[in-house]
């Protein structure tokens, strides 16, 4: 069939109707799709409760309970799954058997009080909590000891550290802060047969003293020890970049005697 100029006309317009009204459809399934998206991206991030800033602080004091009492379970509890602690002279410990053994292993724990005291009220240092976009973050100041700075995470069973760093004054007029010891110990903490340190105290028995890479701080250098499995260890000397980037300043390896 030919068709006459005006229907051949009526036929491209009907066409062009029709085509008109999908692209507007997809245009409209397009727009209904972005809107999560969008909206997600323009959330803020969201504040934090004044039930939540007690049960953090709570938190904190509990710390100092069970810290000050030896109760190595209730310890670990303050922890999340995968929440550690982190120290020069620790190392980072992680996992509630190694935490429970650093509870353990407390000079205080090992040598208790000979007489009974009556219990006395512990209250732990006030945290100054600090909420971004990539956490909730918090400073307890302990006075001339030096501070913990901590990560929290909110967990099914409440509020527990994702992470706690003890920082002394000599650690800290290093330059040294959570976030260094961390960049250290990724840095150092390469060798896979890195291991965790037991020691023999005066009475012979063997008790969990570090994991990972040990730091500590003379004169003003930052340096640290990795002791591995085979016996061996890694005496390391740290230093800073102008770009704030820790690296090497020397590393001397010595063999399992």
């Amino acid at each position: 069939m030919i068709l006459g100029k005006m229907e051949f006309a009526s036929a491209i317009a009907y066409g062009m109707s029709i085509l008109a009204c999908m692209k507007l459809k997809t245009l409209i399934v397009s727009i209904a799709l972005m809107l999560p998206s969008l909206s997600a991206t323009g959330q803020t991030t969201q504040t934090l409760t004044d039930q939540d800033k007690a049960e953090i602080q709570a938190l904190v004091t509990g710390y100092a309970k069970a810290l000050g009492s030896c109760a190595s379970n209730d310890y670990a509890d303050l922890f999340g799954d995968t929440g550690y602690f982190a120290s020069g002279f620790r190392g980072q410990v992680s996992g509630r058997a190694r935490l429970i053994a650093m509870v353990q292993s407390e000079r205080q724990c090992i040598n208790p009080p000979s007489t009974t005291q009556a219990a006395r009220p512990v209250n732990g240092p006030t945290v100054v909590i600090n909420m971004t976009a990539s956490g909730v973050y918090g400073i307890a100041d302990l006075g001339a000891a030096g501070r913990y700075e901590d990560e929290y995470v909110k967990t099914a069973k409440g509020w527990r550290f994702a992470a706690r760093t003890v920082i002394t004054p000599a650690e800290a007029a290093a330059g040294l802060s959570a976030s260094a010891m961390l960049a250290i110990r990724r840095l150092a903490g390469g060798p896979q047969d890195v291991d965790e340190f037991w020691a023999a105290g005066q009475d012979g028995v063997k008790r969990f003293q570090s994991a990972g890479v040990v730091i500590r701080v003379s004169n003003g250098n930052v340096a640290g020890r990795i002791y591995l499995k085979d016996g061996g260890y890694y005496d390391d000397v740290y230093e800073k970049t102008a770009q704030g980037i820790w690296r090497f300043k020397s590393r001397v390896f010595a063999a399992s005697q």
